[in-house]
Order: structure tokens, then C-alpha cells, then sequence
């Protein structure tokens, strides 16, 4: 799908290879998702209790709202920015973790509350939104840097990365939240700075920084895309950076 869609860049108009890169797409999206379901009904409890799950709940996100961006926008460039993250989710997720990392277990106490599918999903959700306008960011800056100053493509970009990061803010607010609410349940302390949490509020900020430019401060989509491309090495930071560290009560995404 990732290699059609960029044939169809260079060959535009070409019904036939649209229409089978949008199928795969959408088999991608219903194979991540029955995934999930498979483990659901198997172990009785809302699949994202380690980071293999993670991961194909990630990747099931990013291709689905990928399925309503192309609907609306009607553009395939946008697919040829995303598709390569889904890949490397995929990749990742299946050919580098350890095969018992992919198993499922039986969940840790922490882990045994109704607080994992509200906490987890939301968090997951806003990555996706927040990857994929933070992406829409970073090929406008692209654009820019070498001089494509085609201005109906340049405002498309700008304007779906601030719709879709607008959209994506409030799910990490509310993963953020859920999550201290969980926190005291499981541990009695609201926020322990657990590195998890340290950089989760990290990104938090960096993205409230770039509503607040746009908002209050009136920054051009320059300034604003550079911040929010800041915040995407910052979200992967978060997401999968601190697991590296094997440090933190986010034992269960460790690496």
C-alpha cells in the first residue's frame, strides 16, 4: 500500500492503482483491528496491557483516522506521509519485539481496573492524532525549506495539522487526567514523576505551546509548524523513548 501510494503521486489520476491502495488500507486497518479483538475475547479484558498492543492499537488509530483524512481531503499525499509510520509500527511490533513480548499474560494487579481501557485508549488516540498532524507539520516546513511554495497545498497542510492537533489535544488532557486518577487508585499518589508521566506532561505542554501560538499569539504556520515538529520527536520521546530506559512504574512497556 506504502509503495502504491507513492507510485501515485508520480502517476496521478490512475483510478486503478487508487482504488487497490485504498483496499489495502482498509484490509490493514480491519486486520489490526480484528487482531485486538482476537486477544479481547481471549483473555477477557481490553487489549493494551503491554507494548505489543500498544503498538498494533497504534497502528489501527493512525490507518483508520488515515481512512477519514483521505475521505475528506481527497489527497494522497497525505497517505504517502502517514503510511511509512504505520509500517514501522507494524515492523516493529511484529519482527523486532521478542516473541514473548507479543504473548499475552495475565494482567499485573495495577493493570486490573476498569481505568486501563479509559487511560490507555485515550493516550493512544492522542498519539495517533498528534503523530499525524505534527507529520502534516513537518511536510509543510518541507515544502518550504526547498521552495514548493504551491499556496493551496501549503494552506491544506497547515490547516488539517492544526484541525487534527486541536482534535488530538483533548484525548491526551483526558489520558493524562485518567491516568492520575488511576495512579491513586493503584499506588495512592496522584503523580509519582515517573519518567512515563514526566514526559507525557512534557508533551502535553509543548502542544498546549503550539494551541496557545496559534490561539492567543497569532504565530505564523511557520513558527507554529516548527514547534509542532518539536513536538513530534517529543511524542516518540514519550511513547517509546523512556521504555528503553527499563525504569518507572510503567513497568509493562519496558524494552
Amino acid at each position: 500500500a506504502m509503495i502504491l501510494y507513492w507510485i501515485s503521486l508520480s502517476i496521478v489520476n490512475n483510478k486503478i492503482i487508487n482504488l487497490i491502495s485504498k483496499i489495502l488500507i482498509f484490509l490493514s486497518n480491519l486486520f489490526f483491528g480484528a487482531t485486538l479483538c482476537i486477544r479481547w475475547l481471549k483473555n477477557g479484558y481490553f487489549p493494551l496491557s503491554n507494548l505489543y498492543e500498544s503498538l498494533i492499537f497504534l497502528a489501527w488509530s493512525i490507518s483508520f483516522f488515515l481512512i477519514l483524512l483521505e475521505y475528506k481531503t481527497k489527497s494522497r499525499l497525505i497517505g504517502s506521509i502517514i503510511l511509512p509510520v504505520i509500517f514501522f509500527l507494524s515492523f516493529f511490533a511484529s519482527l523486532t519485539l521478542p516473541i514473548d513480548m507479543q504473548k499475552s499474560l495475565s494482567l499485573v494487579p495495577s493493570l486490573q481496573s476498569n481505568w486501563l481501557m479509559m487511560h490507555v485508549s485515550m493516550m493512544m488516540l492522542s498519539y495517533a492524532l498528534l503523530i499525524i498532524g505534527s507529520l502534516l507539520s513537518i511536510i509543510y516546513l518541507f515544502f518550504l525549506m526547498f521552495k514548493q511554495k504551491n499556496n493551496f497545498i501549503l494552506e491544506i497542510l497547515d490547516l488539517w495539522s492544526y484541525r487534527i492537533i486541536c482534535f488530538g489535544f483533548p484525548f491526551l488532557t483526558l489520558g493524562i487526567l485518567s491516568g492520575a486518577v488511576w495512579a491513586n487508585e493503584a499506588w495512592g499518589s496522584y503523580w509519582s514523576w515517573d519518567p512515563k508521566e514526566t514526559w507525557a506532561l512534557i508533551t502535553w505542554l509543548v502542544f498546549a505551546s503550539y494551541l496557545h501560538s496559534r490561539l492567543v499569539k497569532g504565530w505564523n504556520p511557520k513558527s507554529a509548524s516548527i514547534l509542532a515538529t518539536f513536538g513530534f520527536l517529543i511524542l516518540w520521546v514519550c511513547y517509546l523513548g523512556v521504555n528503553f530506559l527499563g525504569k518507572g512504574l510503567h513497568s509493562y512497556g519496558w524494552i
